[in-house]
Formats: structure tokens, sequence, C-alpha cells
């Protein structure tokens, strides 16, 4: 058994009359989310989606703890369409609204989202809540790790039932666009589609992960691999990456971010709104649905 962080006392009180938090940023750090700890609005939700491949001396605490009161998103099994064929893609909003109620989420939730890489799946959690017409949310930056390195309590993981919310989806559909609208953005010089693939597969150099998929990318898509807007774990300072969008010289164009499965393109979608390009939409079939089309031509 693990020795579980020493629980450290939260000196400040918060007035448990207090029904608001605004959320001023996509991002917070791991001290603002101890200072808010016990803010009565607060929901923190647990978004990984594998477990990290760590040396034995720190898996146990990153695999078998948690930040007080977290709540699992499960991004593959329950928010996600799971009739599609394809995978992690968007559900309804009626199924959204049902399972963010069942996680005790309501419409006055002040939602920080983590997962156990630093940031990885957690930008998904807050694209699809922003999608889904929720605003009041934001990425822990450097995630669950980031939280460990600064001494911060953890409790052991927990799967607690909560009282069920009053959270309503309100789907933005703008905020998607299909395999047919990315077609045309090929051929429109007002759009740019940004694939947060690596570099050997967005030119097809390294085979696809997924058996049978093409290898390229989408004819005139770039590419802007989500590890460069990271580092360590964080995100990148607003200055740096406002200086690698601008170096893409988008000249007020269209975003459309994809990836291999709609996952790490959130991580542009959430760095894209941090350098002030903040009506980007995503292409949520992606790869796994481009490359596994024939009838959608490639580049290489």
């Amino acid at each position: 058994m693990f020795k579980i962080t020493a629980i450290l006392k939260i000196t400040h009180n918060i007035d448990s009359s207090m029904k608001t938090l605004k959320l001023k940023h996509p991002l917070v750090t791991a001290k603002w989310l101890h200072t808010n700890l016990l803010h009565p609005n607060l929901v923190i939700l647990d978004a990984t989606m594998q477990k990290p491949n760590l040396s034995s001396d720190k898996k146990t605490e990153i695999t078998e703890s948690q930040i007080r009161g977290t709540r699992f998103f499960d991004i593959k099994n329950v928010f996600s369409n799971t009739t599609s064929g394809l995978p992690n893609t968007i559900p309804s909003p009626e199924l959204f609204e049902l399972q963010a109620q069942n996680l005790g989420i309501n419409n006055s939730s002040v939602i920080v989202v983590y997962d156990r890489l630093g940031i990885y799946s957690s930008p998904r959690v807050w694209w699809l809540f922003r999608t889904m017409g929720y605003a009041n949310v934001a990425v822990l930056d450097g995630g669950f790790p980031a939280w460990l390195e600064t001494g911060l309590a953890v409790e052991p993981l927990s799967s607690a039932i909560w009282k069920k919310g009053d959270f309503k989806a309100v789907f933005a559909p703008s905020s998607v666009v299909s395999a047919a609208e990315v077609l045309e953005a090929t051929k429109d010089a007002n759009c740019c589609i940004l694939d947060a693939r690596s570099p050997d597969r967005f030119d097809g150099s390294k085979e696809e992960p997924r058996a049978g998929m093409r290898s390229g990318h989408i004819p005139g898509a770039r590419n802007l691999h989500y590890e460069n807007v990271l580092s360590n774990g964080r995100m990148r300072s607003e200055e740096e990456l406002k200086s690698i969008f601008a170096s893409l010289n988008l000249d007020n164009k269209q975003l459309i971010f994809s990836c291999g499965s709609g996952i790490t393109a959130c991580i542009l979608a959430l760095a894209a709104d941090i350098a002030g390009y903040q009506e980007g939409v995503l292409y949520d079939g992606s790869w796994s649905e481009w490359g596994g089309s024939t009838d959608l031509p490639i580049a290489l």
C-alpha cells in the first residue's frame, strides 16, 4: 500500500454562501486550484485515457491517488458516441447532458479538468463543454504531475456516486465540421487545416497505429504537432503560443483542427484559444475517418 501525501491544511476560508466563481482563463495552475479547492461549486474531473509510462517510484502515487473530490470523466466509454464506428467522437447533446448530470455537474459548476500525462486528453473535455454551451471550464496546466510536484494533498482513488446535477447542454453545431465540410475547406484559400499528429505520420513516412489506415494527410493541411505547443507537460506561455501561430501566417483564416481521433486536436484548439484564435472548429472524425475512407483524397 502506498503512502498518501499528507493532507495539507488549507488556511483560507471560503464562504459557503458563495454561488459563483468565474474562470477568466482556459488554464488554471495547481496553486489556483489548491486555493479554491473547498469552493462549493468546484467540480474536478479526471480525463485520463491511458496509464502513464512512469518509473516504479512514481507510478503508484500517480495512478492510485487523486486530487480531493475528483470525479472520473470517461471520454472513451461514456462521453463518446460509441455507435459511430469511429473512436472518441462527440456524443449527442442529450447523452452528454445526462452523463454530466450523473457526475453531479450543475449549471453553476466551476469545472477544472486534469489528466495524468500533464496535458493530453484534458483539453478534449474543455472543448466538449464549450461545444455543449458551457464556458466556465478550464484545464489544470501540467495536470496531475504538476499537482504532485507542488507537494499538494491527494487522496485514494474514489468511485463515489454523486447527487444528480442540473446541467443543461446547449449544443453549438458550428464547433464541429464533417468530412464533407473539410473536403470543401481544402479548396478554400480562407481555411487552414491544422493537423496535430507527429510529422512522420503527417508525411506518411510512419505507418498509422490503426490497422488498415492509409498514411498521409488531408490535402492542403499543415502540420503543427501538439507537442510543439507544450513544454514539459504544460502549455507554453501566451507569448510563445502567439509566436507559434503567427509563424503560420494564418491571415484571419478559418482554423480547422484535426489529429488521429479528435483528442490531440483539442490541444491545438486550446492553444489557439489562448493565443487569441478563438473561432476555430474541430474535425471530430479526424484521420480515423479520413484515412479510413478510400473516397477521400490524401496527400503525402
